[in-house]
């Protein structure tokens, strides 16, 4: 399953003369068992984070000066460290846990277009494309299988798009020297799915010909209704003829 972050913010505001500290809470995790958490709260003094308690480390680490001095007072200090690391379990356990019941059962399900497009230069003459839209929460991964192995080379990928009504979209992009019998397969990893959704390549057909063959049988199928249509249409109207003989 693709990893997954959640910000849950507690921000503490103080400013004087212009100068501003604040403090950030925040949690970051790939499930909702507590070995998958990181508890993390961040001091910044105008804008610049000068410390940082992290429950990976479980102690303070400072950025500036002022930071180095206080994370040195801190770690000192048994209660303080006891209830920092608390924080994983009480603050960041609690908020996963609404998160999962309350958002991933309204997630939404991706589909996926597969398509071949012309590469703009590079070092192989295909590129296809794996597009994914319409998925919800926003976080998704998104792979390229050939031959059942995974490719890490010559694939770039956008941010997930937002479509602006709650749903997300994403390109994945895999350039590559086509070989004789191969597989090639894009793989979607996501909150929504019980499974990989897998999109096999189908390289029978280039994507172009595959639409002009079915314009084509389009045509010819809508030709043939029109005819048909017209041959009932005339007979019909024979029927009704009375033949007058001519002299």
């Amino acid at each position: 399953m693709a990893s997954s972050f959640l910000l849950v913010l507690f921000i503490s505001l103080h400013s004087a003369d212009g100068f501003m500290h604040v403090m950030m809470d925040s949690c970051d995790f790939n499930s909702s068992e507590l070995k998958d958490i990181e508890f993390i709260r961040s001091y910044y003094y105008n804008r610049d984070e000068i410390l940082r308690f992290s429950s990976s480390l479980g102690k303070f680490v400072g950025y500036t000066e002022l930071g180095v001095m206080n994370a040195e007072r801190f770690n000192k200090d048994p209660s303080k460290l006891a209830a920092m690391k608390a924080q994983k379990e009480s603050y960041c356990e609690h908020n996963i846990g609404l998160w999962y019941s309350g958002i991933l059962p309204k997630s939404a399900e991706p589909y996926v277009r597969l398509r071949s497009v012309t590469p703009s230069g590079g070092s192989h003459p295909s590129m296809l494309v794996c597009s994914v839209y319409d998925f919800f929460p926003k976080l998704i991964r998104v792979r390229w299988l050939r031959d059942g192995q995974e490719v890490t080379s010559d694939v770039t990928s956008t941010d997930e798009l937002a479509d602006g009504d709650w749903y997300y979209q994403v390109h994945s992009h895999l350039e590559y020297t086509p070989r004789s019998g191969e597989k090639i397969s894009c793989v979607v990893e996501h909150a929504s799915l019980k499974e990989p959704l897998v999109t096999d390549w189908d390289p029978s057909m280039p994507e172009s010909d595959r639409n002009k063959f079915a314009i084509g049988a389009s045509g010819l199928i809508l030709g043939l209704v029109l005819s048909l249509a017209g041959f009932i249409y005339y007979k019909r109207k024979s029927r009704g003829r009375i033949l007058v003989p001519t002299n």
